[in-house]
């Protein structure tokens, strides 16, 4: 029986019919795109029951496909106008950047080759393009010689990649004992990780993962810039060793995720060195900024750590997901490799062939390396540290704008691009704001609580956002408070 599916080709290939499918497709869906974008806003407003009904009206798996046509068309109706819309000025809640235009054209290139990043074979000019990436970027954060690193999905993989490498580096280096051969050592609930009580929640997750649970987080008190209070890990490191406890690692959060606080790298490496203990960065959010000759020094000396977790979906605007981990000494990658016959022969290594599946936690992987090849190519440093400056200097407009108005109370001045403040009055006020702003005014900001209260959060990665839009915003924000009893 013949269905609307026969008319379209599987795949591009070398004949003229599945090229001109091919070129059709791109061209009908950039038109559907592009004619969905009317107006500046983030997102129409949409209910979460208004959204639940499309889906619950729609057949997912139809007996017998309805053809390309009709699922454009049906794309067009329920799913364009509902997305949400990252390079709005209007859009500014979370670490969740727009998409330069050159990275949008990588992902077409590396979703239509579709190579596989665990072996050679399966990604030559891919693998040797990754490899080429990950070279640049240990020498842009002066890691050194010995320096690796291997692209992921995203902060959390980075981290819990960085983890295993301290876990096992410690149980190897000071207990003496194998972790890959052997599992944990029975000391194993001694271990101890250090993190300040603001940073990621994937520390927690990767503790879990890592068999040693939440309980081996030891959080640390924050200064009154929600920066890791280095005294306070003083001490906590000086009591947990005293009581026979075994700190194996220490995290500097380089950008938190609500208030873009950097913690101390260069102290933080002094008390590691003390200990004998491994220091990462999770660098997840502040990572962009080493492109930037104003404002590089406020990360510190990143080099200095032994891993550092870099985000390229936040502060270097590409498209989600793209992320890496670098490190300082690349034999601790040993960590993840284990050879199987069919896909990183060991003969084919020894003749000069890179399988990257030794380096990851993931087999199959994305091509994500070729976005950070095109768009560091496309701008340049200088094109990256435009655009930083300009979302820093935006966030110190902001902070000093709300400073000088006493309807509102900022939290920290910002030292990234994040901004945390609130409407004067109850927790419930500042919270149906957002809601308004989210429904009725096509504006997405950011919501958290900050010392037991209710703040709002502008996070501010559009370079495009000027400081009359800022004004702008807030007046409305003040204008909803009003009305809100």
């Amino acid at each position: 029986m013949s269905t609307h599916t026969d008319k379209l080709p599987y795949f591009l290939g070398f004949d003229a019919r599945s090229k001109d499918a091919y070129r059709s497709i791109i061209d009908q869906t950039v038109q559907a795109v592009t004619d969905s974008v009317t107006d500046t806003g983030a997102y129409k407003g949409a209910s979460v029951e208004e959204l639940q009904n499309l889906m619950e009206a729609a057949t997912i798996l139809p007996q017998q496909g309805c053809g390309w046509e009709a699922v454009l068309d049906e794309v067009k109706r329920t799913i364009l106008p509902n997305f949400l819309r990252t390079w709005s000025t209007n859009y500014m809640a979370h670490l969740h950047s727009p998409a330069l235009l050159e990275s949008i054209a990588s992902e077409l290139i590396l979703s239509t080759f579709n190579q596989s990043m665990d072996s050679w074979d399966q990604s030559p000019i891919a693998t040797e393009v990754e490899v080429a990436v990950v070279s640049e970027l240990c020498k842009l954060y002066r890691l050194g010689d010995d320096a690796d690193g291997v692209f992921t999905s995203g902060g959390s993989q980075s981290n819990l990649s960085a983890l295993t490498f301290a876990r096992d580096w410690y149980c190897n280096t000071v207990l003496g004992h194998d972790v890959k051969k052997k599992g944990l050592p029975s000391c194993y609930q001694k271990l101890r990780l250090y993190t300040s009580e603001v940073s990621h929640f994937s520390m927690e997750k990767s503790a879990h993962l890592l068999g040693l649970g939440y309980d081996a987080v030891r959080k640390v008190p924050v200064d009154n810039l929600c920066r890791m209070d280095v005294n306070a890990l003083k001490a906590m490191l000086a009591e947990d060793t005293e009581q026979g406890l075994l700190p194996f690692c220490v995290v500097a959060t380089i950008g938190t995720t609500d208030y873009g606080s950097v913690d101390p790298v260069d102290t933080l490496r002094e008390l590691c060195d003390r200990y004998n203990i491994y220091l990462h960065a999770d660098a997840a959010y502040g990572s962009g900024v080493q492109m930037s000759s104003t404002y590089q020094d406020r990360l510190g000396n990143l080099g200095l750590c032994d891993s550092i977790t870099v985000d390229f979906h936040k502060m270097f605007l590409l498209p989600i997901s793209c992320g890496a981990i670098l490190i300082k000494d690349r034999s601790l990658f040993e960590v993840f490799t284990l050879h199987a016959d069919y896909l990183n022969r060991e003969e084919d290594e020894e003749a000069g062939y890179t399988n990257l599946v030794g380096k990851s936690l993931q087999t199959t992987r994305r091509f994500d390396a070729l976005k950070v090849w095109m768009a560091f190519q496309c701008r340049g440093k200088d094109g990256f540290a435009s655009i930083i400056d300009t979302c820093i200097e935006n966030a110190a407009y902001l902070a000093q704008a709300i400073s000088s108005n006493d309807r509102f109370e900022l939290a920290i001045a910002p030292e990234l691009s994040s901004v945390v403040f609130r409407l004067k009055g109850s927790c419930e006020k500042n919270k149906q704001v957002r809601r308004e702003l989210l429904h009725h005014h096509q504006v997405v900001i950011g919501q958290t609580v900050y010392q037991g209260r209710t703040y709002l959060k502008f996070t501010l990665l559009n370079p495009m956002v000027t400081h009359q839009h800022l004004d702008e915003l807030l007046v409305l924000i003040e204008k909803l408070g009003n009305l809100i009893q």
